[in-house]
């Protein structure tokens, strides 16, 4: 628990990123705008699921990152809805989409009991640290426009910063390995499912088949396995009955990422 929580404003213009601005591909690009739409909606059920058991909490230091995981979670909804809004500008049309997904998590989430909605959020949690260490790691942000790149490293950052948040409420809660494993399995069914749905909402309007960017993944593999980087080991570690987000000690690869590109994080809130 004594990793710090901090909030951080990101100063980024959007407006003139490309329509295909990973790796100039439109699959690449598909994939990764597929889970971005899913980002402003999903940042806020995490914040819910953790704030009903706010009150619950005395342990001082995880009150703190609470608070501070909440301030990072609003501002990355509010940044990847301008970035929605910048798709919509490229001639997207992602409102049909974002209507059903949001009725349909919504309907989930109210038949949901808090303690699942919880673990879910726990597991998703896991899974989005996991994807941010591959953005360091796999030169993914690299291969992005600038814009992006700037979005994309704040947002991985501190991704990796709160991965723990959610998981440690959940153990005060309710340490039942059985909860945590439902939520799991639910995390990875919604989130996968919304992603490739998203995915291929916006593959269509590129005109790309299913086919062709299950072909186009294959080519990238190498690249970045995606699949398998994070929900095969995501998995594979998170069922292991002694798991904690902390065994990854990705912590450092942030701070190591800014420096070698003389960048810095933006400043703290």
């Amino acid at each position: 628990m004594s990793q710090p929580i901090v909030p951080r404003d990101l100063d980024v213009e959007l407006s003139s990123v490309p329509r295909h601005w990973l790796f100039g591909n439109p699959t690449a690009t598909a994939i990764s705008n597929g889970v971005n739409l899913l980002f402003p909606h999903g940042e806020r059920f995490f914040v819910r699921s953790v704030k009903y058991f706010l009150e619950q909490i005395d342990d001082p230091t995880l009150r703190q990152q609470i608070k501070g995981f909440f301030g990072q979670e609003g501002r990355h909804a509010h940044h990847h809805d301008e970035f929605n809004d910048v798709l919509r500008t490229q001639g997207f049309e992602i409102d049909r989409f974002l209507t059903s997904y949001k009725k349909l998590s919504g309907w989930l989430e109210a038949h949901t009991p808090p303690k699942l909605n919880l673990a879910i959020t726990a597991a998703s949690e896991h899974f989005t640290a996991i994807l941010a260490e591959g953005a360091f790691t796999q030169q993914v942000l690299d291969a992005a426009d600038p814009a992006m790149q700037r979005l994309l490293a704040w947002h991985a950052a501190e991704e990796i910063e709160h991965k723990a948040v959610a998981f440690d409420v959940l153990q005060q809660i309710d340490p039942s390995y059985a909860l945590r494993i439902a939520g799991l399995v639910y995390a990875t069914a919604v989130l996968g499912g919304f992603w490739l749905w998203g995915a291929i909402a916006l593959g269509r309007q590129d005109g790309l088949t299913l086919r062709g960017m299950l072909r186009d993944m294959r080519s990238m593999k190498d690249r970045d396995p995606i699949v398998r980087r994070v929900f095969l080991r995501g998995i594979r570690q998170y069922l292991r009955r002694d798991f904690h987000p902390s065994d990854n000690h990705n912590e450092h690869l942030a701070e190591e990422w800014f420096a070698a590109r003389g960048m810095k994080l933006p400043e703290a809130a």
